[in-house]
């Protein structure tokens, strides 16, 4: 019998982590990089110890929770600090992670929010001149467009190329009837695109075109998609935000989100 694939491995380890800390040790491009067998740079310590996904991405580990506390991610970390890896995401955020971070001198620099409701939004009118409708085939390039004006800052959602959204696409939760665009004089100004898995829907990703923001299309777009998710029947519905951009924590905390949980990238000097 064949030994199991690095990729194998990892996603073994990463449920096994998961089930323990109710938190996925690993963001959604490292799963799927894993599942699909995309180019990924995987490390694998002490067999089934621990893992790392390394790459262009800040690096994100994981130790296995039988060993831990046993000085493993201490060492792992110093590892990779030798081999120059700067950056790492605590998803999360979990004690363990930030004493870690503490004893080793690495400083948090960035927040990214988990927020979630149960509450369906009111129904609004989209801006005058705006018709929100659902995706067709044609609308992939001008989402690619939209998105990467409306995220040109953002490290991660700002680079999403065709290959990106065909991956995604490819995902089994993907219903085009969950991606809706907002189109003024027939054309695109905006889109949000839903998630839904179980009893869970996720406010996925809303991009609205840089001279469109203050026009009221994000907030029509993220309350339309969120009913949509709700008729659908889901429980509750999360989504992902910087922890500091305050306008659009104003907007999802005036739709009755809280914060879930918190994943932090810490950096070492």
């Amino acid at each position: 019998m064949l030994p199991p694939m690095k990729d194998e491995v990892m996603l073994s380890l990463a449920k096994t982590a998961q089930a323990h800390d109710h938190v996925a040790p690993f963001n959604e491009a490292t799963m799927m990089a894993l599942t699909s067998g995309a180019p990924l740079r995987v490390e694998l310590f002490d067999d089934i110890v621990a893992a790392a996904a390394v790459g262009d991405a800040p690096v994100e580990f994981v130790v296995h929770p039988r060993y831990r506390r046993q000085g493993r991610g201490r060492a792992l970390l110093r590892e990779l600090v030798a081999r120059d890896e700067k950056r790492f995401w605590a998803h999360g955020d979990l004690p363990g992670a930030q004493r870690l971070a503490a004893i080793e001198g690495l400083r948090a620099v960035r927040t990214l929010l988990v927020l979630r409701t149960n509450l369906m939004p009111d129904e609004v009118p989209a801006p005058p001149g705006v018709t929100i409708r659902p995706f067709i085939e044609d609308d992939v390039p001008q989402i690619l467009a939209i998105n990467a004006a409306a995220f040109r800052s953002h490290p991660e959602q700002g680079a999403m190329d065709l290959a990106d959204f065909n991956q995604r696409r490819d995902q089994s939760w993907f219903n085009p009837e969950g991606l809706f665009l907002a189109v003024r004089d027939g054309v695109p100004i905006g889109f949000h695109w839903t998630k839904h898995e179980g009893t869970v829907g996720e406010v996925y990703v809303v991009g609205v075109a840089p001279d469109e923001h203050g026009s009221g299309v994000g907030s029509a777009l993220t309350r339309h998609g969120m009913r949509y998710l709700f008729n659908a029947g889901v429980e509750s519905v999360e989504l992902y935000v910087e922890g500091d951009n305050e306008p659009a924590l104003s907007v999802y905390r005036r739709l009755g989100f809280s914060e879930l949980k918190r994943d932090t990238l810490y950096e070492k000097d």
